[in-house]
């Protein structure tokens, strides 16, 4: 680990002067690259300064206990950095952990209905509304790009984008199947039902991460259905883009124009594609992928909505919550930091 660390210090002195290098200023594209490495690069070095500084100062002070005047100091401060040194190091191991290069983007998600018809579908609702929330409490945008209501207020399918810093690090715990487990209002008997709903969490990325050929888009204008007066029913604004290597379909009809409509159906057809080649690349690594606790398959049953109870347990860590209301209402930061923690700790263990 130590001699990484030496390695990662070198190579982020060697950035340190590049930056400042008017030569390499003058071309802006490998500066903005030099710029972003040195900074991913500068928290590790900082703790590692601060643990080679640490280190210093218990041989410092154990070197100290040799002069009787100066033994009852040296040995406090050697007390203090020896108990210091461990902590410092379980702080480097976990800087060391290869970041998701996905963490920083902003986020696709797509909430689809599944076992329990129109109890499945408002639980997607509930969902939504769930997100929404937190999303407003990390002062995250969100955008609704696409949304199949039905009569009783609830979502056979929603799919939206979240904007804000580190919106993928946190959102892609959420991806899978969420299951409840409450009493639908439509039932008389006050029998509890058992649905479910599937969210996926796509990282947004960039033209120049996935390319896609102009001739394999099919594109399709339609009108669009749900809100909107008279103008949903006056032009064919909603657009449909089908990828037709791949079958992949995306659409947007949330906005008046039509060309907004094709640039958001764009970036979620660009997220759908980016998702399939980052499982292909995750299949190559199928063992460490098995150990991560975000593994985003949505087949897989993550967390439980027990109604009765007031209960939400996430299967993954075994983590269950008492505050039904609080963590419908957005408050997910508890669950989602336990997740994060857990992830790293099967991340150390099998590095």
């Amino acid at each position: 680990m130590f001699q990484k660390l030496e390695d990662v210090e070198k190579r982020y002195n060697e950035l340190t002067e590049k930056i400042s290098d008017p030569d390499v200023i003058a071309m802006q594209s490998e500066w903005k690259n030099y710029m972003k490495e040195h900074a991913e690069m500068e928290p590790i070095v900082l703790k590692y300064r601060e643990y080679k500084k640490t280190e210093k100062e218990y041989e410092e002070a154990k070197e100290m206990m040799n002069d009787p005047e100066m033994k009852e100091l040296a040995e406090m401060e050697m007390l203090e950095k020896k108990e210091l040194l461990p902590k410092l190091e379980e702080e480097l191991k976990i800087l060391l952990i290869p970041k998701d290069p996905d963490d920083d983007k902003n986020v696709i998600c797509e909430i689809r209905a599944g076992t329990g018809g129109d109890e499945a579908a408002l639980f997607a609702g509930t969902l939504f509304r769930m997100y929404n929330m937190y999303a407003e409490r990390k002062h995250w945008k969100l955008e609704v790009l696409n949304e199949n209501e039905t009569g009783l207020g609830g979502y056979k399918e929603i799919s939206f984008m979240i904007t804000g810093k580190g919106a993928y690090s946190r959102m892609k715990f959420e991806s899978g199947t969420h299951r409840v487990q409450r009493v639908p209002d439509t039932e008389s008997s006050g029998r509890i039902h058992t649905s479910a709903a599937t969210v996926a969490v796509l990282p947004v990325v960039e033209d120049v991460e996935i390319e896609i050929n102009p001739a394999d888009i099919k594109m399709d204008v339609f009108r669009a259905s749900g809100a909107g007066g008279q103008h949903v029913n006056k032009t064919s604004s909603a657009v449909r883009l089908t990828h037709i290597p791949t079958g992949i379909v995306a659409e947007c009809q949330t906005e008046r124009s039509q060309v907004q409509n094709r640039e958001y159906a764009m970036r979620l057809l660009r997220s759908r594609l980016y998702e399939i080649e980052k499982e292909k690349q995750d299949s190559e690594l199928a063992n460490a992928r098995k150990t991560q606790v975000g593994s985003g398959d949505r087949s897989e049953k993550i967390r439980t909505y027990n109604y009765p109870q007031g209960r939400i347990t996430d299967h993954r860590i075994g983590m269950s919550i008492y505050q039904m209301e609080d963590f419908l209402n957005g408050n997910l930061d508890e669950m989602i930091n336990n997740l994060i923690a857990a992830d790293r700790a099967e991340r150390l263990r099998t590095e």
